[in-house]
Parts: C-alpha cells; structure tokens; sequence
C-alpha cells in the first residue's frame, strides 16, 4: 500500500517540476520580448507557450527524470544536491535532444549559450521542486512498519 501512495507522489512531483520548469522557461525566452514600460503581453500567446512548452518539456524530460527517480529510490538518495544535478543533466539532455548532431566531426551544431543556460537552470530548480514534493522520502515504502506491541 505504501508503493502505491509513493507512485503518486512520484507522478504529482514530476508534474509540478516540469510545470515550474516549464515557466522558467518561458519566462526566460519571453522576458527579451517584454514592454518593460507598459508590461503587456498578448495572453493567448503566453497560454499557448506554456502548454506546449509544458507537453515538449514533459515529453523530453520524462526519460531522464525517470532514471534519476528509478536511481534515487533504488539508494534511497535523498540529499537536495542530487535532485539538483540530476535536473540540470536532465535539463541538458533535453537542450540537446533539439540541437542537430553532425555525425563527421561528432559535435552539436548550432548550441546557443543562453539557450543551455535557460535550460539546465529551468531543469536544476524543476530537480529542486521535485525534492520538496516527493525526494525527501525517497525510498521510505521499503521500510517495513513495525507493528505496535501489546504489554504483557
């Protein structure tokens, strides 16, 4: 019973990290295009970018977000530092999964700096809220609870 509570907060922190991860990333690709003076931004454009952004980001991520969770909770690893590290790696495989890979010379063609920032950022802090929802326990269903002894 208690795998089964931890497989939902499992899936309910990976969603809220790739939600927050998600507006990271818009945030940081529409700030450039922001009137800072008036602050408008067309709504249905912005709803529109965080739904697909949300669905691209879920998609990508998914693999390596699975893997780390697999790991952490086979080691039961609950240090904040390994959520982070594994969100920013899982934010980098995401960036490169989009770039172009030439074969010849075996390197990615056309990396933008502030584009890998963007992402391995939007990646560590989505590691980071997925440590608060559901890494801290990880690993705990495997401990079996002891049951209460009755006095003699």
């Amino acid at each position: 019973m208690a795998l089964i509570g931890r497989l939902f907060a499992i899936f309910f922190g990976f969603l809220a990290a790739c939600f927050v991860a998600g507006a990271v990333i818009v945030y940081a690709l529409l700030f450039p295009e922001m009137d800072m003076q008036s602050l408008e931004i067309d709504s249905g454009a912005v709803n529109l970018i965080l739904g697909f952004g949300f669905v691209l980001l879920s998609g990508f991520a998914l693999l390596p977000a699975l893997i780390a969770v697999l790991v952490t909770e086979a080691f039961s690893i609950r240090h904040i530092l390994a959520y982070a590290v594994a969100g920013g790696v899982a934010g980098l495989l995401c960036y490169l999964a989009f770039i172009p890979f030439d074969t010849v010379t075996m390197t990615f063609e056309g990396i933008i700096r502030r584009h890998l920032e963007v992402m391995v950022g939007s990646g560590i802090l989505g590691g980071v809220v997925y440590w608060m929802i559901a890494g801290r326990n990880a690993g705990a269903w495997r401990t079996a609870s002891v049951p209460a002894q009755r006095p003699s």
